[in-house]
């Protein structure tokens, strides 16, 4: 499998030296030179993120909701350079939410919950090939797996109920029981409803913890939250830490807003960490972003983060050694045969609905708008960039780049070949005539923090912006509902088809 290797920490903070110093930086004894990490390490809509460390590596995977192939495993040697493995989905089950990346003996399992319904994907190599989903009978949602001492499967909910599973996994052998009612959240905070999701397990000496998320995912600033408990069984009874919540939002002047969903874990020198997720305060339309802070561990056995760490400043680097060894851009010319682990099709993934032709991407049309051409999507990393693409529209085309949240909500420019057209919230219409010469024409949008112009050239050189403009720091859930973020698009309308030759993505 194609393997494309990144580095997304892009708001990483290096005080004094760079990152590729660091490895001589700690061999000289005199330097007291601190290297430091600023969140997110995954920049832009990587919500819900589920975490395995297997020896020395770590692999995370994140919530995919109806972007297809879904379930993008990432690679990682340090927690904080990244590199995409490849999806573990392509069959379309529905919007795929929280899934819980486990290895189990020699195979590696995703369990997920989608449109009221939970399946699981598995593999003998975490690169692939994956099973097809198997249908898990259980309507909860968030699935947590854990094994017992004695080898026993189990998975819990976010109703704070398990199931026993069979040994390959794939199978409930019993029926749901309620073991944990969570942590009461004091009535006087600010919060979204009680909502108690993403169950997360471990186990550290004599006891198995339990990581919930509680407060409601998005809603005010305040109201996610990350809160621990623990039991000498993996089955209950729990007990809640005494300093619960582990992590919060105490107000909306910080930075990082709505933070919860945690997963805590360790790495192979015995540190330990937890990984979140939350939105960034004026950027809320970014999506949830995922985020890293180094825990201890107390005399009588909680975790907790440092007293002398804050998500909102700079970390200290893990002291794990990186192997990634080239970053990770979005820039695509389509070259290889293969789409680039970050394009996800919005609604599901069709295989024979595009092909490459002399190193170029030839997508077939479909629908008769954006709202139902299911465009191809990335996920944008800044507050503020440039995102550009040369097209060459076929006859019964138009072609488009746009910035997309949902079928609903969307904004950008598009070409029929012959004219510049501008698609303002759904209203398309010409805004350059007669401008476009042999079906060939580059489209630029550039984003200023949410202020979007938008331009075309006909050489790649001379820019013209057109006389529409559009904002989108409305384009987020709470206004919109359905946990999306405002992503690049790529769009093919109608009959006949659009040839992509180039993408670029300039951050600013």
């Amino acid at each position: 499998m194609l393997r494309h290797a990144v580095s997304l920490i892009i708001l990483i903070s290096l005080i004094s030296c760079s990152k590729k110093e660091k490895s001589t930086q700690k061999n000289e004894e005199s330097s007291n030179t601190a290297m430091t990490f600023t969140n997110p390490i995954f920049p832009g809509d990587h919500p819900d993120p589920s975490i395995l460390r297997d020896g020395k590596d770590f692999y995370m995977v994140h919530s995919s909701f109806v972007y297809y192939p879904g379930l993008l495993i990432w690679h990682s040697t340090d927690l904080i350079n990244w590199e995409p493995v490849g999806p573990a989905l392509t069959e379309y089950v529905g919007s795929v939410w929280a899934p819980d990346l486990v290895k189990y003996e020699d195979k590696y399992y995703v369990y997920f919950p989608a449109d009221n319904k939970n399946y699981v994907v598995s593999a003998d190599n975490i690169e692939g090939p994956w099973s097809d989903p198997v249908l898990i009978d259980i309507t909860m949602i968030d699935p947590g797996h854990v094994v017992d001492e004695q080898g026993n499967r189990y998975l819990y909910f976010s109703s704070g109920s398990y199931v026993p599973l069979s040994k390959d996994g794939l199978t409930v052998t019993g029926e749901p029981k309620n073991v944990y009612d969570g942590w009461e959240i004091p009535r006087e905070w600010s919060i979204e409803c009680f909502c108690m999701e993403g169950p997360k397990l471990f186990k550290r000496g004599d006891y198995y913890y339990l990581t919930v998320a509680e407060g409601g995912t998005a809603g005010p600033a305040t109201g996610h939250m990350v809160i621990s408990a623990r039991s000498k069984s993996p089955l209950g009874p729990w007990e809640n830490a005494p300093h619960n919540p582990i992590l919060r939002t105490a107000s909306q002047d910080e930075r990082w807003w709505s933070v919860g969903h945690g997963t805590v874990f360790d790495d192979a020198e015995g540190n330990w960490y937890m990984i979140f997720h939350g939105y960034e305060k004026d950027h809320y339309n970014m999506g949830r972003q995922t985020m890293l802070v180094p825990l201890e561990w107390s005399e009588d056995d909680w975790y907790r983060i440092p007293e002398n760490i804050s998500i909102n400043e700079a970390i200290p680097l893990p002291d794990l050694e990186n192997t990634i060894e080239q970053p990770f851009t979005l820039d695509d010319d389509f070259s290889g045969n293969s789409l680039k682990p970050q394009w996800r099709f919005f609604g599901g993934v069709d295989e024979e609905r595009y092909h490459f032709e002399d190193d170029d991407l030839v997508l077939d049309g479909k629908g008769n708008s954006v709202a139902d051409a299911s465009p191809m999507l990335t996920v944008p990393l800044d507050h503020s960039y440039a995102a550009q693409v040369e097209m060459e529209i076929g006859k019964n085309a138009i072609g488009g780049l746009v910035l997309f949240y949902n079928e609903r909500a969307f904004s950008g420019i598009l070409t029929d070949g012959q004219n510049i057209l501008s698609n303002l919230r759904g209203w398309q219409f010409p805004t350059e005539e007669n401008v476009v010469e042999s079906n060939s024409v580059y489209l630029r949008l550039k984003n200023t923090e949410n202020i979007v112009d938008m331009y075309y050239s006909l050489d790649g050189q001379k820019w013209i912006k057109t006389a529409n403009s559009f904002d989108v720091s409305g384009y987020h859930h709470n206004v919109l509902s359905g946990f999306m973020s405002v992503q690049i698009g790529l769009c093919a309308i109608g009959r006949g088809q659009v040839t992509l030759k180039d993408f670029e993505y300039i951050p600013d």
